[in-house]
């Protein structure tokens, strides 16, 4: 093997990186071919596959590597071959039309056959390899259901108890939108080659490509829209405060919900807000509650009628969270949106705008006025918000993301498998951080209370779309300091996320 360098683990993402569609991804790979000699790029990515293949299976005697047809196959043909004269048993499993093979992946194949690799045109039986990696359909096999031979090859590696390396993409994921249109290999260990691919961080990606890595085959990359986010903008929200700073350096913060019934999610996103640091907090209830009972645990938060907000002038200055447990917000809504300059929108509020067109023009207005706004929707309330169904908004969450920030003139933070953030005019981002203990009751209303907390601090300079993508991964983040198995309780998961925030915070001067 070449003394190239070797694949980098991703995940955890301790810096971002740029994702590229598979359009795009073609485009660099042509370019970057047409300056180097034939069959450099195969190459190097077989070369790639085989060193991961060497580092997450050291013990592995034997290996089987399923090659479909095209340059996806080719780069297991390489890897195969190259394995083999690293002493270990390996046989090709050669799938679909060897007619269809281009010209650098049927020269890996004459290669690999002349160095005597065992190729089968069956599939095995037996025992299964101590590692099997998976070349079948790699960038485009994800963007219709696989079917015949591939669908059957792709349902035996998920029936093995081998476990699996990807080569590019697992087959049978959409490598744009991570969606799985029929069957799709689950891998234990995805190589992304060349380029990172959106859809290995979000909707059913994270579930099917195990733990992802990167090799980027020595070749630049430029022109990304996408990013997968880093804890940077978290790590500049966290800067420590100023001996000379004060209550009032921090900002007002007005949480407006909690009809009746739901009162805890209002009370949930102030005291996010509080743990993020905003200056003062005042709480608005829609439901009838005793001002005494919303949360003695927590006095520094304080209960106001929520007309009493609504006419205030402090609302002028102010960042408002909106919707947490809030029920029918029909009245509530227009002196927020006309007048706070920095809104967050959750739960009903998003339900609200979504069914009166008055309110979906007065949102698009703020735009208009450079008033900022972050809408923070699962993906029921953005399918609603979009006229369209869930399963429309699953198929391709960034494009979902992307049309409904442009279409409300606001930033948009999809919730979901791979949060998406998106503002016009800026990278629409993924966030890498977080799994499945964050899909609790009330996991949302800490995330709107602490992107609202951190948005009253004095990071009014800060755009909606960085304060968005730090929360996302500060939410996400928090996982790793909850309990290993069950889901992590919204309470529980306050105080995580200030854990979280002190490990990537800046050291004080």
């Amino acid at each position: 093997m070449s003394q190239t360098q070797s694949p980098k683990p991703v995940l955890p993402a301790l810096r971002s990186w740029p994702l590229h569609t598979a359009d795009e991804s073609r485009a660099i790979e042509q370019a970057a071919a047409a300056t180097l000699p034939p069959h450099t790029l195969m190459a190097r990515a077989g070369d790639g596959v085989a060193r991961l293949a060497l580092a997450v299976s050291p013990h592995a005697r034997t290996v089987d590597v399923w090659c479909g047809p095209g340059n996806n196959g080719g780069d297991g043909f390489v890897a195969a071959r190259l394995l083999q004269s690293c002493g270990k048993s390996v046989r090709a499993v050669v799938v679909g039309n060897p007619a269809r093979r281009p010209a650098d992946a049927a020269h890996a194949f004459e290669q690999a056959r002349d160095a005597g690799v065992a190729l089968s045109e069956a599939m095995p039986v037996g025992a299964p390899a101590d590692l099997a990696i998976d070349a079948l359909l790699g960038i485009g096999g994800g963007r219709r259901a696989a079917e015949g031979i591939f669908a059957a090859a792709i349902e035996r590696l998920d029936g093995s108890r081998s476990p699996v390396l990807a080569v590019d993409l697992p087959s049978g994921l959409d490598g744009d939108t991570g969606r799985v249109p029929g069957i799709a290999v689950r891998a234990t260990h995805t190589l992304s080659l060349l380029t990172l691919k959106p859809g290995l961080f979000t909707a059913q990606g994270r579930d099917h490509a195990g733990r992802v890595w990167f090799d980027d085959l020595a070749a630049a990359a430029g022109g990304a829209t996408l990013e997968l986010a880093g804890p940077e903008a978290a790590r500049a929200l966290s800067a420590p405060r100023r001996h000379a700073q004060h209550k009032g350096s921090f900002g007002d913060l007005m949480v407006v919900g909690g009809a009746a019934g739901m009162v805890g999610a209002a009370v949930l996103a102030a005291r996010a807000a509080l743990a993020a640091g905003a200056g003062r907090i005042y709480l608005g209830l829609l439901a009838r509650t005793e001002p005494a009972w919303v949360d003695a645990m927590h006095p520094e938060v304080m209960a106001r009628p929520v007309t009493q907000l609504l006419e205030s002038r402090a609302l002028d200055t102010a960042t408002v969270v909106c919707g947490c447990g809030g029920g029918a917000m029909r009245d509530t809504l227009p002196p927020l949106l006309h007048r706070a300059p920095r809104l967050v929108l959750d739960a009903d509020a998003l339900n609200t705008v979504a069914g009166e067109p008055a309110l979906q023009k007065a949102l698009r207005a703020r735009g208009a006025r450079q008033m900022a706004t972050v809408l923070t929707p699962h993906p029921l309330e953005a399918a609603r918000l979009l006229g369209t169904d869930t399963q429309h908004v699953q198929a391709d969450r960034l494009h979902a993301a992307r049309a409904l920030a442009d279409a409300m003139s606001c930033t948009v933070l999809l919730k979901g498998s791979g949060s998406v953030v998106a503002t016009a005019g800026r990278t629409t981002s993924i966030n890498p951080t977080g799994d499945a203990r964050l899909g609790s009751a009330g996991s949302g209303d800490v995330l709107a209370g602490w992107l609202g907390g951190w948005w009253a601090t004095g990071a009014q300079a800060t755009t909606a779309h960085d304060i968005a993508q730090g929360t996302a991964w500060l939410h996400g983040a928090a996982v790793a300091h909850a309990a290993r198995a069950g889901p992590l309780r919204a309470s529980q998961l306050i105080e995580a996320m200030t854990l979280a925030r002190d490990d990537i915070a800046p050291a004080p001067h």
